[in-house]
């Protein structure tokens, strides 16, 4: 049994999940697909590097995870295949690698398209289903691909930071509409030093207090908690944070001022008190 993951931006409306399935399937029967997601935002690494990287590690290993975000970025001459605390991990070329491995990955081969490909969807699984199954039937990982060290590297978004505040930006809103931001527990405890603190959002939207679940507090009022990723979370109770209080996802693309006006939105600031 071969474990392969696949996650993408490309969504559910169309044919094309489908069609990635059935052509690994067809590559090699013994492929098991287990889907992460195929709803990532469209060019929100941020996002996607969250999504991967809490939930890469707790596959057994050696499980095959195939990446299918943001494919196009550039016009691709080669892919990646990546190992990296014993998972291994395809994808574009693009920087995403870098940010689910936290840095340089453990080796990394470049896989080269034929320039005379049409450079499709399909035909990048295509060659990625081909290289995994030769890993499989024991071609070793170096003669796969080109060897490199010479592949795109992103910086994670990174909280800010003074001597009695921290600001995050909201990296991702969940099935429950329920805020995620990349401050992390541990980073959390850090600033603080064991001082009181208020979350703020929105303006004049204020929590003191840091719950365990969200039924901590009563039915539709607001909660901030550490999520199982480790990653502070704004909630409401049995409610639709996200919609309630018109937050977003953090957006580097772009600075036009019609969203000038709702960059406050995508990030939450936490004041300490003494």
């Amino acid at each position: 049994m071969a474990l392969l993951t696949l996650t993408s931006d490309i969504g559910l409306q169309d044919y094309l999940a489908g069609a990635i399935k059935g052509q690994l399937l067809s590559i090699h029967p013994e492929f098991t697909l287990v889907d992460i997601s195929h709803s990532i935002t469209p060019f929100n690494f941020s996002q996607a590097a969250y999504i991967c990287r809490n939930s890469f590690w707790q596959f057994p290993p050696h499980t095959f995870h195939m990446l299918l975000v943001n494919l196009f970025e550039t016009n691709p001459s080669h892919l990646l295949l990546a190992f990296h605390k014993n998972q291994y991990i395809a994808c574009a070329d693009n920087g995403l690698l870098s940010l689910i491995c936290d840095g340089k990955p453990d080796q990394v081969i470049a896989i080269p398209l034929e320039k005379d490909m049409p450079k499709t969807t399909l035909h990048c699984t295509a060659v990625l289903g081909q290289t995994i199954k030769q890993l499989l039937q024991g071609k070793p990982f170096h003669e796969l691909g080109r060897e490199t060290e010479n592949f795109v590297v992103m910086r994670s978004l990174q909280a800010a930071y003074g001597d009695d505040w921290l600001e995050g930006q909201i990296i991702h809103i969940d099935h429950f509409e329920n805020v995620v931001i990349n401050i992390t527990r541990q980073e959390f405890e850090l600033h603080r030093k064991g001082r009181s603190f208020k979350l703020i959002f929105k303006r004049d939207e204020v929590i003191s207090k840091i719950h365990e679940t969200y039924a901590d507090v009563p039915q539709n009022d607001k909660v901030a908690l550490f999520n199982s990723a480790g990653y502070l979370e704004i909630a409401i109770n049995k409610g639709n944070a996200a919609g309630l209080f018109g937050l977003q996802v953090f957006k580097n693309e772009s600075q036009a001022a019609y969203q000038l006006g709702r960059l406050f939105y995508q990030k939450i600031r936490i004041f300490f008190e003494d």
